[in-house]
């Protein structure tokens, strides 16, 4: 087809990226905006695509295979001054000022900045660079005291400390109201004592947000309070984790001997941890869902790539119809599944924040099995794909190989799938009642017939 004839006029042609087929989001490719995106997203896109390129993409399979929390690669992105995007909303400018790139970012700068970081294709890399921060450091900018907030946030915001969420024990999960570590109060301070288990960046953290009991056992998840806690707290130590995959991520086993905690390190009010563990939940899921579809995409966008240069029987493999049926498949999948990511952001940014903790807990639960069982599924059939390559570390097939180990990475913290579907659908007719109750509140009462 002749190019050059074809009147332009009014078509979108702007392009980002490599413009791979389904490697990247409609909109890189030259389809019209959905309303989401505006000047500041593509702005935020750049940058961080470069900063990848740079900064990440030739190193990352060096950098996994060392199996250490990259902590200068943290520091890079520090000095970028984005890390506070992973907070949430608001910008806490009163503790970091405001933001490096002159506007104040919402939830699809967040999505944005996730989705291309996740290009890198590691799990681990991802979760040793913002993974305890996107998870830890919330609960400090909203609910700490102001001293702490001050102490924590900004070194933490600047890639210059480390900080990670405690909530997981080796008998209490996704159950997080059994949780069994205790806090003692003891005049002036707590004392903790207990153990934590599969805790991302646990390894090199300098602070720990935790979930404690201070009530009894009996009171379950209304005895349930989160505190900070800090390395240089005597009795409390971290060992590393060898897992199957995530190895830059620092994951650690974390055990509490007596540790002696200031009364104002408590996060919250005491005995209410419980309600902002769940309130946190639905941003960390949002986190991942958004760095597992991305995993995902890279799945299916180095299939493809590799489809197209590898024959097979005399033909490029992407000549043969079941290959097409899979590809077809996993991109089928992962365009549905960033199309569902779009619409729980833009009800995050329209929603206060009292309506989001009401309403999406349950469909970000819901969403979160849908990226998981998606990755679960592109992961496989991409190393189909690639055959032995996706069963060697490094070379052609490496970040497939990566990810096909890191996919109970994303489908297991932050609630397991079996868990997320059940509170999906608890969660969902629980709405659907109290929106019936408020309708027939909100009827005009109308006279019993016969009377006037």
């Amino acid at each position: 087809m002749d190019m050059s004839k074809i009147d332009l006029k009014g078509v979108n042609t702007d392009v980002f990226g490599d413009a791979n087929p389904f490697g990247d989001p409609m909109w890189y490719h030259a389809f019209n905006n959905p309303g989401y995106y505006n000047d500041t997203h593509k702005k935020l896109r750049k940058i961080m695509r470069d900063f990848v390129e740079n900064e990440i993409m030739a190193d990352c399979h060096d950098l996994d295979e060392k199996q250490e929390v990259p902590v200068e690669l943290i520091r890079k992105v520090g000095e970028t001054g984005l890390l506070p995007m992973l907070c949430g909303r608001p910008w806490p400018k009163e503790l970091v000022g405001e933001c490096t790139l002159g506007f104040e970012p919402d939830y699809f700068h967040e999505l944005v900045l996730i989705d291309e970081f996740a290009r890198c294709g590691s799990g681990g890399i991802l979760w040793g660079v913002a993974g305890g921060l996107a998870i830890g450091l919330p609960p400090v900018v909203k609910w700490a005291t102001p001293d702490v907030k001050k102490r924590v946030v900004p070194d933490v915001a600047a890639g210059k400390k480390i900080i990670c969420l405690a909530i997981t024990e080796p008998t209490a999960g996704s159950d997080v109201g059994q949780i069994k570590t205790t806090a003692v109060k003891n005049g002036d301070h707590y004392v903790v004592n207990g153990e934590k288990k599969w805790i991302t960046n646990g390894v090199v953290a300098d602070f720990f947000t935790v979930a404690v009991r201070t009530g009894s056992q009996e009171d379950g998840m209304k005895g349930v309070s989160m505190m900070l806690l800090e390395r240089t707290m005597p009795g409390l130590s971290t060992r590393k984790m060898k897992c199957s995959g995530a190895w830059s991520s620092g994951t650690a086993y974390v055990t509490f001997e007596d540790v002696k905690v200031p009364l104002a390190n408590l996060i919250g009010k005491e005995n209410q941890g419980f309600k902002m563990i769940m309130a946190n939940f639905n941003h960390e899921r949002f986190v991942l869902c958004a760095m597992t579809n991305r995993f995902s995409r890279v799945c299916l966008e180095e299939a493809l790539k590799f489809a197209n240069k590898r024959k097979t029987f005399g033909k490029l493999l992407v000549q043969h119809d079941v290959i097409r049926w899979k590809l077809a498949e996993m991109a089928r999948l992962v365009e549905s599944t960033h199309a569902w990511l779009e619409s729980v952001a833009y009800q995050m940014n329209t929603m206060t924040p009292m309506e989001a903790t009401l309403k999406l807990g349950g469909i970000t639960a819901l969403l979160k099995v849908q990226c998981t069982k998606t990755f679960e599924y592109c992961a496989r059939e991409a190393a189909q794909i690639f055959g032995g390559l996706s069963y060697t570390r490094g070379g052609q097939g490496e970040k497939v190989e990566r990810l096909c180990r890191e996919v109970r990475a994303m489908a297991i913290p932050g609630g397991s799938e079996e868990v997320m579907l059940d509170l999906g659908v608890r969660q969902q007719k629980k709405l659907g009642e109290m929106a019936k109750m408020y309708g027939e509140m909100l009827l005009p009462k109308v006279a019993p017939e016969g009377n006037l």
